[in-house]
């Protein structure tokens, strides 16, 4: 069994084939699959999608830190009501991104903070997107870390040293198919983390794997995710298959 721990399968990039997907990812074993939102105009279609195979799909309600703009609280306040009208699996995908744009870092941060409010207050895991921003990222989480406050680094692309601090608060990393990039030395880095610290991921419809690269990404691709976190390991697809199963249920509760 594989889980996908973060796709974005909901969205119009899947509008036409969205069914065809689905059934390759089941074909290829992936018999979970978190849906991290983006904003309240993701909501709908992300809970529609999870009403449709009641066991496949585990939504989350989340901010994502490139829709925090001038209207940012209105948006918390949509998806908090969201929160308590639905049952979600934790609170994503949120963080700090300076990649686009650094103009709203002090909305970012807020957003950031309140929606970890959220997941203390609930008991859930977050799910954070971290885009040139891990010193912004990791010293907001310090500032509020409790015991008991668990979740994942999505889309991972640090270093050792990084990775060892994220490892220390108890979080995951989550892996996808940047790790078969030529030009990613990614691979360096995880060989060296035990694999029980590792979630695997597609982020579809983005970051497809070798050999579909530049191509659209979905949920039946994590399985390359997989093989490559293996090869690196030099153990079995099975093994790795099983122990990010275990890691992604313990953390999100399936």
């Amino acid at each position: 069994m594989f889980v996908d721990s973060h796709s974005h399968i909901y969205s119009v990039d899947f509008s036409l084939d969205r069914d065809e997907v689905i059934t390759r990812a089941l074909e290829a074993g992936v018999e979970r699959i978190v849906l991290p939102n983006i904003d309240s105009s993701s909501i709908k279609p992300l809970m529609d999608l999870t009403d449709t195979i009641p066991g496949l799909f585990f939504p989350l309600v989340g901010l994502h830190p490139t829709s925090v703009k001038e209207d940012f609280r209105k948006e918390l306040q949509i998806l908090e009501y969201w929160l308590g009208k639905r049952k979600f699996y934790g609170i994503g995908e949120i963080g700090i991104d300076l990649f686009w744009d650094k103009s709203f870092l002090d909305e970012q941060i807020e957003a950031f903070v309140t929606q970890i409010g959220w997941a203390k207050n609930r008991s859930l895991p977050i799910v954070i997107h971290v885009r040139e921003s891990f010193n912004e990222v990791m010293e907001q989480l310090r500032k509020v870390h409790t015991p008991g406050l668990q979740g994942v680094f999505h889309s991972f692309t640090g270093n050792l040293g990084q990775a060892e601090q994220i490892i220390e608060l108890g979080f995951k990393i989550g892996i996808n198919g940047i790790i078969t990039f030529k030009n990613s030395d990614l691979g360096e880095t995880i060989q060296k983390i035990d694999p029980r610290h590792l979630l695997i991921e597609t982020d579809s419809p983005w970051l497809a794997p070798v050999p579909h690269r530049g191509k659209r990404n979905e949920c039946s691709y994590v399985v390359t995710v997989a093989a490559k976190i293996a090869q690196l390991h030099d153990t079995s697809i099975e093994n790795i298959a099983a122990i990010t199963s275990k890691n992604a249920k313990e953390l999100f509760g399936f």
